[in-house]
């Protein structure tokens, strides 16, 4: 993973080159992972940010702060290290205000930053002490780099759907009537945890991954199924119950995240639960059925939407998601994205609908499209 990270950089520094764009401040955890090789256990909502400068003609750069600088130092490939502290002059400000000075000096025409997910207090920062300085943003650039994912990424993904397969049959399997919704949650965790260190060796940078699968379980259950992304409670499984497990922010493996999504019944199904489960099964699965090269992204959703409409309902869903090392990545199967699909892009492929305070129908799976249609990832 770290030889490749390096030829990413190098990739987007070609780019930058030809766009002729100096420098290129990363701020977001997924894009210094995707490039450096490496992510920490802290992060911005503690007022401490980690930046990756990126030079168009020269080695890159990480400002880093200090209670993370020896696990960096560790797991990145990038030599240049400026380790800032929380008191005393050695501020972040200072190093990235030096690193942008020795470059386009203090009144560059433009700065790139990735302007979605910078920390706020470093856009304060840039637009205090370059007033007179575009702001451009560098996440499209570096956006349709992460599109077509290599076939170490893949692999990688694949392995994060055997980590999402051993999660949910652990959460098949701890469904009975009586049963507290939290139960459930501790079951995925273990069963996912325990997975995901099978893949792991406690060596190089291997040994800083940690095999834990971790975040609060979307799960809901009976009436409250309808609420998408409501927690595992207290609430006990009664007979009858529709119960949906969402793994969108679990199912992580070295970063990659993947969607999947099902929807399990106690003891039996209820005729207005199967009917509404069957046609977001339907929906999904017609547009799995048409994914390939060359279809358009919205084509996508409007196939899905098509069965929803025939079978008499109505989604404000997207159809699905691009998914690699952020929860969230470009296209989306929705209308109004144009993307032409190409083998090699991940997706989150989803059937879904609600019908508040009743009951919901739901699926999700990860996928990678191929030269010939797509292959399950989940």
């Amino acid at each position: 993973m770290i030889k490749e990270a390096k030829e990413r950089t190098a990739k987007l520094q070609l780019k930058m080159q030809a766009l002729d764009i100096p420098l290129a401040i990363l701020t977001d955890e997924s894009s210094i992972a995707y490039l450096a090789g490496f992510w920490g256990y802290l992060g911005v909502e503690f007022g401490r940010p980690t930046m990756l400068i990126i030079f168009a003609n020269s080695d890159p750069l990480i400002i880093t702060p200090l209670v993370e600088a020896e696990m960096v130092s560790e797991m990145t490939w990038i030599e240049k290290i400026d380790i800032w502290e929380d008191t005393g002059e050695n501020t972040w400000s200072k190093y990235l205000y030096s690193a942008i000075y020795s470059k386009v000096g203090n009144n560059p025409k433009s700065l790139w930053i990735e302007n979605k997910q910078i920390p706020q207090i470093v856009k304060i920062f840039l637009d205090e002490t370059f007033k007179l300085t575009k702001i451009e943003d560098i996440g499209s650039i570096l956006g349709e780099m992460r599109t077509i994912k290599s076939p170490l990424e893949i692999s990688i993904m694949k392995q994060a759907g055997l980590v999402a397969g051993a999660m949910m049959k652990a959460a098949h399997k701890s469904l009975s009537e009586g049963t507290p919704e939290y139960e459930s949650a501790l079951s995925v965790i273990s069963a996912g945890t325990r997975k995901a260190a099978g893949f792991l060796t406690n060596k190089g940078w291997e040994r800083f991954i940690s095999p834990m699968i971790h975040n609060l379980q979307i799960l809901n259950s009976g009436k409250d199924s309808s609420m998408s992304h409501r927690r595992a409670s207290l609430k006990t499984y009664k007979k009858f119950d529709p119960v949906y497990f969402c793994f969108c922010n679990m199912a992580q493996f070295k970063q990659y995240k993947l969607g999947f999504d099902r929807m399990f019944f106690i003891k039996g199904v209820k005729d207005d639960a199967k009917r509404i489960q069957e046609t977001a099964i339907d929906a999904q699965q017609a547009a799995l059925a048409a994914i390939r090269p060359g279809v358009q992204a919205e084509e996508i959703a409007n196939i899905a939407n098509i069965i929803y409409k025939e079978k008499g309902y109505t989604t404000a869903y997207r159809t699905g998601r691009s998914i690699g090392m952020s929860y969230l990545e470009a296209p989306e199967l929705k209308q109004g994205d144009k993307t032409v699909l190409k083998a090699g892009m991940t997706f989150a492929v989803d059937g879904g609908i609600s019908i508040d305070g009743e009951v919901a129908g739901r699926i999700g799976d990860s996928i990678v499209v191929t030269e010939t249609g797509f292959e399950y990832l989940t």
